[in-house]
């Protein structure tokens, strides 16, 4: 598989690779390197114990192309606009680390593009090999908001996980993401914790919603419902702007959000922003959560008038 990449269905489209119909297409390129992976997160299509396609990747498809079509259709998207930065999305393998790095030092060979990586690291000697070699930003899986789910639905360690998170940030400010997934049973109090935790360490902060996909261990939990993730996204906003912090907030007993502390909430919200795809710059991830027809969790484009409405409308805060 060295002389092919597995490509997003979607990145496919938009590099010529496929003929593929979108709505909206990435402003991202995203590769995958690796297959299986040696762990066994339960909502993870490519998990060690995952009964998934294994050429799924949350609800997206990633064909296999050969390596030096991409590469070149890659240099040519982004010299025309059409994509912004590649990212890779790394499963964890002996090889993941040479792997990574190969490919990064390829994309980079042709063009200027930046290069981040989902990838998670077993240690700083190889965040810093990573950033050495170029890369952008590191988005660490995190995942679950707090040990008790992450425990659960991850497995591994979740002190060597934040000691790593935390060296990361310190050592490469502004380098450094983490992605957590709404809906994997923590409570929205504990979501908003390790939001707040993240952004005080200048973590960029990427947020998705539990997508069930078949095969997975989790294929039976539903996705969160919408006004639980829309809670979660105007929190998240507020924080990451300054604007708000988690001892402003009052919670209900269950630990669900209540007020965000600001009368002005709407109005700051209004224009729709907080409701778009959160993570590192040029991200959108077109229905990487959603189905067509279905909620729109992570709007990949700008909102309309009506659709900013609606989405203010489904935080449903009772204040």
């Amino acid at each position: 598989m060295m002389d092919q990449v597995q490509v997003s269905v979607g990145t496919a489209g938009v590099l010529g690779l496929a003929e593929v119909r979108m709505d909206v297409a990435p402003t991202t390129a995203y590769l995958m390197v690796g297959g299986r992976c040696v762990m066994n997160c339960g909502f993870c299509a490519q998990a060690r114990e995952s009964l998934a396609p294994a050429q799924a990747l949350s609800r997206i498809t990633w064909p296999p192309f050969p390596r030096d079509e991409v590469l070149s259709a890659l240099a040519e998207a982004f010299s025309c606009r059409k994509v912004y930065r590649c990212c890779l999305q790394v499963t964890v393998s002996e090889q993941c680390l040479p792997e990574t790095l190969a490919l990064l030092g390829q994309v980079s060979s042709l063009s200027k593009m930046p290069v981040d990586a989902s990838f998670l690291p077993g240690d700083m000697a190889q965040v810093e090999t990573l950033v050495a070699a170029g890369l952008d930003h590191l988005g660490f899986g995190l995942d679950a908001a707090c040990e008790r789910v992450f425990k659960k639905v991850k497995g591994g360690t979740w002190e060597r996980m934040w000691e790593l998170v935390q060296a990361a940030a310190h050592q490469f400010p502004g380098h450094v993401g983490a992605h957590l997934i709404v809906g994997l049973g923590e409570t929205e109090r504990e979501m908003l914790q390790a939001i707040q935790e993240l952004h005080d360490l200048g973590v960029i902060i990427g947020l998705f919603a539990f997508t069930p996909v078949q095969g997975t261990l989790l294929a039976d939990r539903p996705p969160p419902a919408v006004d639980v993730y829309r809670r979660m996204q105007a929190a998240r906003w507020l924080i990451v702007h300054d604007m708000a912090s988690l001892e402003e907030f009052s919670f209900e007993s269950d630990g669900r959000l209540a007020s965000l502390g600001r009368s002005d909430w709407q109005g700051l919200l209004g224009g729709g922003e907080a409701f778009r795809t959160s993570g590192c710059p040029d991200c959108n991830r077109p229905f990487y959560n959603e189905r067509p027809g279905g909620v729109m969790y992570n709007y990949p484009r700008p909102l309309a008038p009506r659709e900013a409405a609606m989405a203010l409308h489904e935080c449903r805060f009772r204040d």
